[in-house]
């Protein structure tokens, strides 16, 4: 182990035995470009309207946050854990804000009812073609309302993964946390989300679960992934949009009992 991973062992043994508010701030210090890195990669997927200092702000709550509840004993690489955090910060935060036109919102929702409808009854994942002629419209047309969508919308795994505040993973394939309730009914419903959601993914097509991969596991920004899958940054954009619709529209058939 190399003296930079002793120093911070040192520091995250100090805080959790005094919680000193100095130890804090230097463990904030310390972690505060994550919080840029996080900000960054959200604000290329946001209209411009979005400020990238509002987003770096909103994370810093998100890494206040991480900081308070991370448990080195768990095995899990703060760096990891403060990822998962600090969206979810960012995305909470841009949510109240509610700027998404309800043109937009509607054109998601469309969407998201022709993917649930096709995919239950065609039992694989619709393809362009099925999606736009389910809503009647040129698959031209339907690549432009996607990319409006992508550019306009606030779609994020996170929203759809049920993550809790004792969540101990960041990534698609470890945020698998224990979940503390006292209601069992609350944690039957969360694991079949999560079971039903793992399904999804397993059965999307190739290139978005790549896209969801490399995203969220890999933590590359859209403009890396599009070098890796030879595309352009708004068509990972739109796969990753498309990916999360579909996940959307699988726990939708859930909740009508139809998968």
């Amino acid at each position: 182990m190399d003296y930079a991973s002793l120093e911070e062992n040192r520091l995250w043994d100090l805080y959790h035995c005094t919680a000193d508010i100095h130890i804090r701030d230097e463990l904030v210090m310390r972690y505060a470009p994550l919080v840029k890195y996080v900000a960054g990669k959200v604000s290329v997927t946001l209209p411009s309207m979005v400020e990238y200092r509002d987003l770096v702000g909103y994370g810093n709550f998100g890494l206040l946050d991480a900081i308070e509840k991370f448990d080195p004993k768990k095995h899990v690489k703060f760096k990891t854990y403060a990822v998962t955090r600090i969206r979810g910060a960012i995305y909470d935060h841009l949510r109240e804000l509610d700027w998404v036109p309800r043109s937009i919102r509607r054109k998601t929702k469309q969407i998201e009812r022709a993917i649930a409808k096709l995919e239950s009854h065609l039992g694989r994942p619709a393809s362009d073609e099925e999606i736009a002629e389910e809503m009647g419209i040129e698959r031209k047309e339907l690549f432009k309302i996607m990319a409006k969508v992508a550019s306009s919308s606030i779609l994020s795994l996170q929203e759809i993964w049920p993550m809790g505040s004792d969540s101990e993973g960041g990534t698609i394939g470890d945020t698998l946390e224990s979940l503390r309730t006292e209601n069992p009914d609350a944690v039957l419903e969360r694991e079949e989300i999560r079971r039903v959601i793992l399904e999804a993914l397993q059965e999307l097509p190739d290139k978005e679960k790549k896209v969801l991969v490399l995203y969220y596991y890999e933590n590359l920004t859209l403009r890396e992934i599009g070098k890796i899958l030879e595309v352009t940054e708004s068509r990972v954009s739109q796969l990753h949009t498309k990916a999360i619709l579909r996940l959307r529209a699988k726990l939708s058939n859930r909740r009508r009992g139809i998968v």
